[in-house]
């Protein structure tokens, strides 16, 4: 009898622990012949699920991703007065590196650059922006692993590195103001990040598609909006770069919003 009463107290303490790091299938990803995780943030239960509780907390480059943060700093430091500022195309871009994007190679906003992930542009701001300001600014927030380079782009190719797990805390510090942000431009982020509008809910988010060590990470990081809920996700999809499969870049949202309407989330 005793033993029994101990036991249901004991299922009683490790139920609410349980709850708070819920399991997600991993087949989502077989499923579709690609290798990476998801991770979800209930904002109203604080409770965090995952396909792969160790890969949720291993940092890789943020890659595209980081023009989240980005937007923020260029805003918050007079780089830019809004996310209409237009940004000159300077004629040249290393297509070795960068890729062959013919689409991006002109004149355009911010607001645009985000939408298109024309990384000249945040390249072109990075400059503006500085090493003293970007160490300063990702220090304060918490951002990954905080380090920067010399080099303009130090988040596409490294040593800037963050988890998905950090990205979502991330965005959880930005919704709920926690940042050395003003409000407006943090407003102006929710703009831009902004990809579907419902009756039930918004969506906002960014992908990212970068390579470190000889390794592809292929992001999709954001969050859902309810009227009485928020719902935080990272996907990051991972291979080798001499890897060729054919859907690593569209499974990253595919694979998210199968797991988001399996959850009842969309």
């Amino acid at each position: 009898m005793i033993h029994r009463i101990l036991s249901v107290v004991f299922i009683a303490f490790l139920l609410p622990i349980l709850a708070l790091a819920q399991e997600i299938s991993a087949q989502h990803f077989s499923n579709h012949q690609v290798e990476g995780s998801i991770t979800l943030y209930d904002y109203k239960s604080n409770q965090w699920l995952y396909s792969d509780s160790l890969d949720s907390k291993l940092e890789t480059i943020p890659a595209s991703t980081f023009k989240i943060i980005n937007l923020l700093i260029a805003l918050e430091t007079g780089v830019i007065k809004d996310q209409f500022e237009v940004i000159k195309w300077g004629g040249t871009t290393d297509t070795s590196v960068y890729g062959y994007r013919p689409n991006i190679y002109r004149d355009m906003n911010v607001k645009e650059a985000f939408e298109l992930s024309a990384g000249w542009v945040f390249i072109e701001l990075s400059k503006r922006i500085g090493r003293g300001n970007y160490q300063d600014y990702l220090k304060r927030c918490e951002y990954g692993n905080a380090e920067v380079s010399e080099e303009p782009d130090f988040w596409n190719f490294g040593p800037l590195l963050i988890s998905p797990r950090e990205q979502i805390e991330f965005l959880v510090k930005v919704h709920k103001g926690q940042l050395p942000f003003s409000q407006r431009n943090i407003d102006i982020l929710k703009s831009v990040m902004t990809k579907t509008i419902t009756e039930d809910y918004i969506l906002r988010g960014k992908t990212g598609w970068g390579w470190y060590h000889g390794i592809d990470s292929g992001w999709w990081v954001g969050y859902i909006e309810k009227a009485d809920n928020i719902h935080f996700f990272a996907t990051r999809l991972q291979k080798s770069r001499e890897d060729k499969t054919k859907n690593f870049q569209s499974a990253r949202i595919t694979i998210t919003d199968e797991v988001l309407k399996e959850l009842g989330i969309l």
